[in-house]
Parts: structure tokens; sequence; C-alpha cells
């Protein structure tokens, strides 16, 4: 491929603080680079890194002096802007028991595809970003990816950790063979039982409108209500160059609801969960 990007999203959340970090690397015809991006509730920053300092061995990739994988990360960013340190460790990973894009993994030439390598572990560990200290201490982790050449021109990602388990949803414009739909992939982990909605599963998006989005699929409703968001300014890749602005907040108000049938799994308001919207409001 040509042109291509490849990261990962590995996001940290306890009951005050939250965290994400964004290792990737991304391609265009002319040039190759990799980049680091940090988002706090205070900020988002974008760390750049020549291609040589990008190292993938399996689950583990290496930024400079900076490593990630499946036992947990290591921050060691130094800049004139950034100063981030700090070393979180991982529990066992609660990986799906099969891939999140079903039976689209074998479809070529998609724009995107996303990968979940864990809906819920513990961590623990502590980062300091410029100087403000963010102590993980039995806090709850996610890790998500994504590859491909560019982000859905229009779409709309959540995600958070709960008490009693996980969820992740995604909606999208999905461009193929000239036709376009909206794809739909979401997993919600719910007192150690896996849930999945998905287009391949017949999922539909039956309402996507001013923050507010609801899944259909046979008996299962999952509705995500997004009520406050202060969201900060990330870099998406478009065509393998991270050229494009989108915001997500990282920790903000979003109330969900999931349904079988008659009956209420869960409801709840949260300020912890994760949000992008990238739709017209």
């Amino acid at each position: 491929m040509r042109c291509f990007f490849y990261g990962w999203y590995l996001k940290c959340q306890s009951d005050m603080q939250t965290l994400a970090v964004i290792p990737a690397i991304h391609k265009t015809e002319n040039k190759c680079t990799c980049s680091i991006q940090i988002i706090t509730e205070d900020g988002a920053w974008i760390v750049p890194f020549a291609v040589d300092d990008f190292h993938q061995e399996g689950r583990v990739i290496k930024i400079g002096n900076n490593r990630f994988g499946e036992r947990g990360f290591k921050l060691a960013i130094h800049t004139p802007e950034l100063t981030a340190k700090g070393i979180i460790g991982f529990g066992p990973l609660s990986p799906l028991k099969y891939d999140i894009m079903g039976p689209f993994s074998l479809v070529p030439f998609l724009e995107c595809r996303h990968s979940v390598f864990s809906m819920r572990h513990t961590i623990r560990g502590k980062i300091q970003v410029n100087g403000q200290e963010y102590d993980f201490s039995d806090a709850r982790g996610y890790w998500e990816g994504d590859q491909g050449r560019s982000f859905p021109s229009e779409y709309a990602w959540t995600q958070c950790c709960f008490a009693d388990g996980s969820l992740m949803l995604s909606v999208a414009d999905i461009p193929l063979a000239g036709f376009h739909f909206t794809g739909v992939i979401c997993a919600v982990l719910y007192k150690n039982r896996e849930y999945r909605l998905a287009t391949y599963l017949g999922a539909k998006a039956t309402q996507i409108h001013r923050g507010r989005i609801k899944i259909t699929q046979g008996d299962l409703e999952l509705e995500a209500r997004l009520f406050r968001s202060a969201g900060k300014v990330l870099k998406a890749p478009k065509v393998g160059d991270m050229v494009r602005t989108i915001r997500e907040s990282v920790a903000c108000s979003v109330f969900y609801r999931f349904r079988q049938g008659k009956r209420t799994l869960f409801e709840f308001e949260t300020d912890r969960a994760s949000f992008e919207y990238e739709y017209p409001r």
C-alpha cells in the first residue's frame, strides 16, 4: 500500500483521571513519519518522530525511548512543549472472542480497519505530563488500534470502562466499491459476558443526531447520548498524512443504556466516557 497509517490507542481510566496515548506510523507517497499523541482532560499534544525511531515486533511498538505492548507502556518524551514520563503496567488483557471486523476483516481495500486488543484490564503506575501527576493505582485500561489509508469522512466513536464491564461503539460512513453505507461495530463486556452488535450481524444505526447514537440488532439496543464535551484537538490520517483535525473528549459526560428485549441490562451516566463525534451537529 502506497499510503497508509497504523496506530494504537491505549487508554488509562481511574475514578478521577483519564489519559490516552496514541503511537502511530504514517506514510504518504513522499514521506514516512511516526508520532505519539497524548490526550488528557486538560490538553492534547502530538510529538513527531523520524521513521527510523519506529520499531515493531509483534505486539510491541518502540518509538525512540518510548515502548508500548501487552505488558504496558513507558513514556520518555522531552520537548519544549511536552515532558511526559512514567511507566504503566497492565494486568491480564480481555480480548474479544474474534476480530471486531468479522468477515469485513477479509475485504481488501477498506479505508480503515479497526482492532480491539483488550476491552478491559487492570493498570498500575504513574505518568507525569508537564509536571502534573496521573496516578493509576488499581485503575482500568482499554486498548484498540486502527490501520488503513484514512479515517472515515464521518464517524462517531465512544468508549468507557464501568463497574461491571466495558463498551466500545463506532458508527461510520464506509465507502466500498463505489457505494457508501453506515457501518456499525460495537462490543459490550458486561458481567463477564461479551455482547456484539455489528453490521455483519444485522445491526443498524437508527439514530445519529446531536451527539445521540442508537444501535439496534434483533432484541438488543444500545444508546449513547453525549451531554457535555470539551474536545481536545488531535491529528488523524488522510491518505496516510496526519493533516486532518478531529476532536476527542477523553473524559466527558455521557449517558448509556443497553437493553435486551424489555429488560434493561444497564443504564448510567458517567463523566469518564471518551467520545469523538465527527458528524454534522
